[in-house]
């Protein structure tokens, strides 16, 4: 297993990290925790979790699956806050309050005495940096956190961060978590080279561009009824594009080419990206695991890099996987005026 360090720190991670974003809603209790079983019986160690997932049954599911494995310490625990949790006007955001109070529910709901990695789900404009990163550096001097990192940052808020937290003398973030796949590269802009300049690594969530690099999708008028564009709507419907739909095809076929499904290539071409430690994958079903565990040894074939890079070129994007954070300002597809004259 090729290990990999997160960041400039010794912990050390499998090439491909599991998502609990389903467990506890649409997977069940018992499914969630064989699917995590089985991903540490192939040697994947870090689970990506977030205190605001499913009312956090994704936290309790995670903490009994660790429990029943026995194995505390070969397990890297991720989670995260940010996002609410309840309807007050302290239940949410980056302020030391809400940070410290959702990381002792967190340690409760998974009933363990430490967290591996705690992230910020989503920066905080309105809270300064100073009492963020504070707080987070208490939570690591009282043991009760081993490891810092934040989530969808723009690259100067991780900059803000790194640079504060070295003056300081803080506990310094090693990850960031922002979307990146082959529809939507942007990150490779200022992200990478600032996490490749400072010691970050990236664990990128959306791999699979939300299956449309899978195959999952024809056509925006035709979605899966189990697709979260269908169940969720929203910011993820807004990510079925035609554009992205077209490069899918593509994908797939170079897959079949090289006799590995469209799915296991496009994971590999995340993983194997500069600053990259673990794309996250988050499966509802055992089926769905089984069929991206080849990735963990797969080879990405690199006679086959100047065919993506011409599908979407290096630093570009044929969808937006951002605007689940709401800050970036670009628009991909502006219409064209209409033609009144």
């Amino acid at each position: 297993m090729d290990y990999r360090s997160l960041g400039r720190s010794g912990f050390k991670v499998a090439p491909l990290a599991l998502g609990t974003f389903n467990f506890g809603g649409p997977t069940d209790e018992k499914m969630s925790i064989k699917i995590m079983l089985r991903a540490l019986e192939a040697g994947i160690n870090l689970f990506d979790i977030a205190n605001s997932y499913n009312e956090g049954r994704s936290e309790e599911f995670a903490g009994k699956a660790i429990a029943q494995w026995g194995r505390r310490d070969d397990v890297v625990l991720a989670t995260k806050v940010h996002y609410p949790v309840g309807e007050g006007p302290n239940d949410s955001g980056n302020s030391r309050y809400h940070i410290i109070r959702e990381c002792e529910r967190s340690l409760v709901r998974m009933k363990i005495d430490h967290i591996d990695l705690l992230q910020l789900h989503r920066p905080d404009f309105n809270i300064p940096a100073d009492e963020t990163f504070r707080a987070l550096d208490d939570l690591v001097t009282a043991g009760k956190v081993r490891y810092v990192g934040t989530s969808s940052f723009p690259a100067w808020k991780v900059m803000e961060a790194v640079a504060l937290t070295d003056q300081r003398g803080w506990v310094r973030p090693i990850v960031e978590q922002p979307p990146y796949n082959l529809l939507d590269r942007r990150v490779e802009n200022e992200l990478v080279p600032l996490c490749l300049a400072y010691g970050l690594s990236l664990i990128p969530y959306a791999p699979l561009a939300q299956g449309v690099l899978a195959g999952r999708y024809t056509s925006k008028a035709d979605l899966p009824e189990d697709s979260r564009a269908v169940t969720r709507g929203g910011v993820y419907s807004d990510r079925i594009t035609d554009r992205g739909i077209a490069v899918g095809v593509e994908v797939a076929r170079l897959a079949a080419e090289a006799g590995v499904s469209a799915g296991q290539l496009a994971m590999a071409w995340v993983r194997d990206q500069p600053a990259v430690a673990a794309p996250l994958f988050g499966p509802r079903t055992m089926d769905q695991l089984d069929q991206m565990l080849p990735v963990l040894d797969l080879t990405f074939p690199r006679e086959l890099i100047p065919a993506f890079d011409a599908l979407v070129p290096p630093g570009s994007a044929v969808t937006n996987f951002h605007n689940g954070a709401r800050w970036l300002k670009q628009v991909l597809h502006v219409p064209l005026p209409s033609d009144n004259s």
